[in-house]
């Protein structure tokens, strides 16, 4: 069971445009999407608790020379247009590739615990001159009364566009998730909302998300007779 929820079987992994009558045809894919969103719970609950511990935390004040060249400038509402346009499209292009949109959940899940480790082991003050981002999805993920400021290495919304950027299964929608991630790293960096390290690390970090369910799917299928 823990084999088939952790990888794709090969007939899912072979065939990503199965439509969602054959999918949930399949065991494989109903386990695995089962499982998969109880683990997703499972992980923004864990996120949920950590960000409330670590707004109770005191950090390291980072010494950024990129942020000091200009002064914060407030786009929040720019922020949330590509995050939230991001994911309204991630989910309509993935609506018609059930395997994709779980195997792209899972890449989902691997991304944040990874930035829970992160968030953990670097206690970071946020720069004196942050605009505060008041994001009422990330606040709910946190408690509804605190805006949270210390959620900083790595960027969460720079990080979660540029993964679906790589999820994304035609070059058109590539190219537009790759800006869109472009546009909230440059805008969150201009808001003073993150270090430039947070930036920079983000994409790294859904590389490795993207690539470590992915290369669990090319050993299944190899594996596979």
């Amino acid at each position: 069971m823990w084999g088939r929820f952790l990888i794709f079987s090969k007939a899912m992994s072979a065939d990503q445009h199965i439509g969602w009558k054959t999918a949930i045809a399949r065991p494989a894919f109903r386990l695995q999407g089962v499982l998969t969103l109880i683990l997703l719970s499972a992980t923004l609950t864990l996120l949920r608790i950590l960000l409330d511990g670590i707004e109770a935390r005191d950090g390291v004040v980072l010494n950024d020379p990129f942020l000091t060249l200009f002064e914060p400038i407030d786009l929040t509402w720019l922020i949330f247009g590509m995050i939230y346009g991001g994911v309204a499209l991630i989910l309509i292009i993935l609506s018609r590739y059930p395997a994709l949109l779980v195997q792209a959940v899972q890449m989902y899940i691997v991304m944040v615990l990874m930035r829970i480790v992160c968030l953990f082991v670097v206690p970071l003050d946020p720069p004196s001159t942050m605009i505060p981002l008041r994001d009422p999805v990330v606040e709910f993920f946190g408690s509804g009364n605190i805006v949270l400021t210390r959620d900083l290495f790595f960027s969460g919304h720079t990080a979660t566009l540029f993964l679906f950027a790589l999820v994304a299964p035609a070059l058109r929608w590539r190219v537009l998730l790759l800006s869109m991630s472009a546009a909230v790293a440059v805008a969150v960096l201009l808001q003073h909302v993150h270090y430039t390290v947070d930036v920079v690390v983000a994409p790294l970090a859904s590389f490795a998300a993207y690539r470590t369910i992915r290369s669990m799917v090319v050993l299944r299928v190899k594996a596979t007779p």
